[in-house]
């Protein structure tokens, strides 16, 4: 079952415009697949098998000769030697684009290896799973509920298989292919057991401030071994951090940030939650919210790339859980884990208008309504499934 992607179009624009095109996303959240599928005329070749890898980090040259453009390169970040090769090849066929897709499972590599070697010669697009999107648009759908794919997750994998996959096999499998291929390359870590604790940890924390201390407490390692670990699970895209708001930019930095996975189906199997059964009270609202999130996140990366993303609190405790500054306007949306929210959930966005002054902030709770309705004057109640279309921006 082929599964539509988003970015799909946006993927031949840009391969028109730039000699180098790179998806940078966690593992089989479809990045090859969808290069395979809509770049037939590309040749292809992975990193991922040791000896292909050796040989583009050796020889180079040579490799390019055995795989010359059109060619999609995979996990491209396990041959760094190769980003001279490629920039010295893009240079010698200037207004050549279209030669070169990447791919790579592992941000902080890929991006550092660009920045150094293609800057100027590369278009850099964040990959994640499906959004919601998507997968109501896929035949996946059919006889499914939104209830389900928030707790199995948008890995296409999980959906594109009849019969269906067992989740948890498919998360066991995944895990220990993550924490074998990308935590051991990222970190020198004694014990993988240890890591896979931290990573339910981190689940456990999902949609709250991050503490470093307390984390490291829970697991047993200390405040700055678990923010090195953390700087490895962002490194691979298998976390979001999410920064606080303040109109002063060196105010900004005085906060924590907010956790979040890039795919809530990880954290749900992480949290011990199925998918064939709606989550406890307790953690319903933190995995809403990060479901939410990440659903905006996929907007930004794929369709809104100018925007950026805040949670705002006060020093009273009040919180809207995201702040999109979009074209110099601000839009507060907080997230409830519930069908018919009221005007006592508009708190932190009232607050919000306060603060600053500025009644003309629109306010959106994102909840679980099939139908949108207003709550007060510019204040909207919306499903949070997908993200919908903000005021003065196009359909």
């Amino acid at each position: 079952m082929w599964i539509k992607r988003i970015l799909a179009g946006e993927l031949r624009q840009l391969t028109a415009s730039f000699p180098v095109v790179a998806l940078v996303g966690p593992r089989q959240v479809g990045k090859t697949s969808l290069l395979e599928h809509d770049f037939p005329e590309f040749r292809y070749v992975s990193l991922d098998t040791a000896s292909q890898a050796e040989m583009a980090e050796t020889r180079p040259a040579e490799f390019l000769q055995r795989f010359p453009p059109p060619v999609i390169i995979d996990e491209v970040q396990y041959a760094p030697a190769l980003f001279r090769h490629i920039k010295a090849y893009v240079d010698a066929h200037r207004n050549t684009n279209g030669l070169f897709l990447l791919t790579g499972s592992q941000n902080y590599a890929l991006m550092q290896e660009i920045s150094d070697s293609l800057a100027g010669r590369a278009a850099v697009i964040p990959f994640l799973g499906l959004s919601g999107a998507e997968w109501l648009a896929s035949p996946a759908a059919a006889g499914s509920t939104w209830g389900r794919f928030w707790l199995r997750g948008g890995y296409p994998g999980l959906w594109n298989n009849d019969p269906a996959v067992s989740r948890e096999r498919w998360y066991q499998g995944y895990l220990a292919t993550y924490l074998e291929r990308d935590v051991r390359n990222i970190l020198r870590v004694g014990s993988l057991r240890d890591f896979e604790r931290f990573l339910r940890a981190c689940a456990a924390r999902c949609a709250q401030t991050l503490n470093m201390s307390d984390l490291g407490r829970d697991v047993g390692i200390s405040a700055t071994t678990a923010r090195e670990w953390i700087g490895a699970l962002q490194a691979s895209n298998q976390i979001l951090l999410l920064e606080p708001y303040h109109r002063s930019l060196g105010k900004r930095l005085v906060k924590s940030p907010k956790l979040y996975f890039t795919d809530t189906g990880l954290a749900a199997f992480l949290m011990g939650l199925t998918d064939d059964a709606p989550p406890p009270e307790h953690v319903g609202g933190a995995l809403w919210e990060n479901h939410v999130i990440g659903q905006w996140l996929r907007w930004r990366h794929w369709q809104h790339p100018e925007a950026t993303f805040w949670y705002w609190r006060d020093s009273g405790g009040h919180e809207v859980d995201l702040l999109v500054e979009w074209q110099q306007r601000l839009f507060g949306i907080e997230c409830k884990y519930k069908e018919r929210p009221d005007s006592h959930d508009l708190r932190g966005l009232r607050r919000l208008r306060e603060f600053y002054g500025d009644a003309t902030i629109p306010g959106f709770v994102a909840c679980t309504t099939a139908q949108p309705f207003d709550i007060a004057d510019g204040m909207t109640a919306v499903t949070g499934w997908t993200p919908w279309t903000l005021p003065g921006m196009k359909p």
